[in-house]
């Protein structure tokens, strides 16, 4: 199984490990990609601050990520799954897990990013600012930019089992399953169901539908079931105590969706 997760945009601080080494990250045929976008991005920083900011889309507050994002070459690092720290993976709490749990998510997950195309959580990388919405200048739209290079290993790295696809749109735009693959492919959405004047109403959720993506992943992790495709992953779920109601795709070659129905937030 595969699960796809967007990064978060906090990240952790005081990295202490080795300094980058694109080498040393996981799927090696994204290194010249990943060398591309840190080549311009590390140019773009270093160059004009306030381009820079306006590229990347940084508040005032936010002024010193241009700084970060200049020193990458040398910046020391951590494992990714301990840089991201948004409402998803604290939810997530990999650091909570071990034994079995922990190879499974080390086996898994795979984190996308504007930066590195994806990653898994053991691929030593530093703290940055770069969201896979970011336009360069050199490069163009990263979506769009990574879509190649990302078609050219991911269906290896899936291989033939499900693909769990929790991304957010902007990440989902940088690489879509096709063909069989994608019929083996199952989306999430979270709905709250409230009852109002004794009818039922579900409305998306989006805080908390990161909470809800993040509890999924732990309880599958802890779990131990691998689900071969879609349907059975629905009734796991259900099994672990989950509300989902699974849909079909509407033709060949497009994912699953799996509505996740919570009346609590």
């Amino acid at each position: 199984m595969l699960v796809l997760l967007p990064p978060s945009e906090g990240k952790a601080t005081g990295a202490s490990g080795p300094p980058l080494d694109l080498a040393a990250l996981s799927l090696p045929g994204l290194t010249a990609a990943r060398e591309a976008v840190l080549g311009e991005l590390v140019e773009l920083c270093s160059a004009d601050e306030d381009k820079a900011r306006e590229v990347l889309g940084l508040s005032e507050g936010l002024r010193g990520e241009v700084a970060v994002n200049a020193a990458l070459r040398t910046a020391r690092t951590l494992p990714a799954g301990e840089v991201y720290t948004g409402v998803l993976y604290e939810a997530l709490g990999l650091g909570a897990l071990d034994g079995p749990a922990r190879e499974r998510a080390e086996r898994w997950l795979l984190v996308f990013s504007g930066l590195w195309g994806a990653v898994r959580i053991t691929d030593p990388i530093p703290p940055y600012r770069c969201s896979g919405g970011v336009k360069l200048p050199g490069l163009g739209s990263l979506g769009r930019y990574w879509r190649e290079p990302l078609e050219a290993v991911l269906p290896e790295a899936a291989g033939d089992g499900l693909v769990l696809d929790l991304r957010s749109s902007a990440y989902g735009a940088m690489w879509k399953p096709k063909g069989e693959l994608a019929g083996r492919t199952a989306t999430v959405r979270v709905l709250q169901s409230r009852i109002v004047d004794g009818v039922e109403k579900r409305s998306v959720v989006s805080h908390f539908n990161k909470a809800t993506k993040g509890r999924i992943v732990r309880e599958l992790l802890r779990a131990g079931e691998e689900p071969a495709g879609p349907e059975e992953l629905a009734g796991v779920l259900r099994g672990l105590g989950h509300r989902v109601e699974c849909e079909p795709p509407a033709r060949g070659g497009t994912p699953w969706r799996l509505d996740v129905v919570v009346t609590e937030l």
